[in-house]
């Protein structure tokens, strides 16, 4: 039956808010170092994602107790998977970021966990038998030159503080992107908000455990708790439920193009807040590196994962503050 062009606008209305919610979510997300930065040159790394994971477990508790039907799904295979996204692409990969953003610029370490989908990619082909298309090279060659860039102020002189950040932010990629290949088969279980509050809830006695064992204060300083609680619920928290809300009625193509919100967010907020400023030649990788990912994004949903070999959910990054990834944990 035609529904008529009132609610063809209506609908057409309903995915623009979608996507606008979606870019206010990706924007939020760039506001990571604004926070984190602050709250890593105070305190080790390992302390501030030990506090972190408690106040956002705090406020997940009641949302997780209400699905705590959907846990008995949960076999043991799939509760190994839980801890090792808690533990690995929550806990350690937080912990590097977190390392990351202590040292020297925190621009780059942002902008390199663009290369999370192609990480992904790598570790499907290992751990899950996937093949990737011979064209996937089209996209991943420019996004690794684009990542090099963006990690050397100056491409042809190595800096050491650059490199150890970028290898800290690469490695906190990789876990992300570990947490979004095994978060494939839990999304089939659990529904993605009961995942997001599961795998930091199991987190938070591993950031324990790794806290006790490396040294750190265990309740922040007064000075501090403002931080804390704006890193936990704005980029972290209130990202998420925002970006939960505009998937359900953007368009994917659409949403992938709102999500560039956060690395030009992250961009502006660290050159007011941290004087932080980008090189041509970063700035040329930025180009390379969101255009390869967006472009690898694009083509995938358009004609379909045989295009290059690949499949929607694990092109999607972790979010650095919820340690989340909610398009990766929606399933197909």
């Amino acid at each position: 039956m035609d529904q008529g062009p009132d609610s063809s606008r209506g609908f057409a209305g309903a995915q623009g808010r979608g996507v606008g919610i979606v870019a206010v979510a990706a924007g939020l997300w760039g506001t990571d170092a604004l926070f984190r930065r602050g709250l890593a040159l105070s305190a080790p790394a390992v302390s501030v994602v030990f506090w972190e994971h408690a106040v956002i477990s705090v406020l997940l508790a009641t949302a997780l107790w209400r699905r705590r039907g959907e846990l008995t799904r949960l076999g043991r295979t799939e509760w190994l998977q839980v801890v090792l996204i808690g533990g690995g692409s929550s806990v350690l990969a937080t912990t590097l970021f977190t390392q990351a953003l202590s040292i020297g610029d925190p621009t780059p370490p942002l902008l390199l966990q663009k290369v999370q989908p192609l990480i992904a990619l790598g570790l499907a082909a290992l751990l899950l038998g996937e093949r990737p298309s011979r064209r996937l090279a089209l996209f991943a060659v420019p996004a690794l030159v684009g990542a090099w860039l963006v990690s050397q102020p100056e491409p042809g002189a190595v800096d050491l503080d650059s490199a150890t950040a970028a290898a800290l932010a690469v490695g906190a990629a990789a876990l992300w992107a570990m947490g979004t290949v095994l978060g494939r088969g839990l999304s089939a279980v659990v529904e993605p908000t009961t995942l997001t509050a599961l795998r930091l809830t199991v987190g938070l006695p591993v950031a324990a455990v790794v806290l006790a064992v490396v040294g750190g204060p265990v309740l922040p300083a007064a000075d501090q708790v403002p931080g804390l609680l704006g890193l936990s619920l704005v980029p972290g928290l209130l990202a998420l439920v925002l970006y939960y809300r505009g998937l359900r009625t953007a368009p994917a193509s659409l949403a992938t193009w709102a999500e560039l919100a956060f690395p030009l967010v992250a961009i502006v907020v660290n050159r007011i807040a941290f004087d932080a400023t980008l090189t041509t030649t970063q700035w040329l990788g930025v180009v390379l590196l969101a255009a390869s990912v967006t472009g690898l994004s694009l083509v995938s949903r358009r004609r379909g994962p045989a295009a290059v070999g690949v499949r929607a959910q694990d092109l999607a990054p972790d979010s650095p503050s919820s340690a989340a990834s909610p398009r990766a944990l929606r399933g197909p």
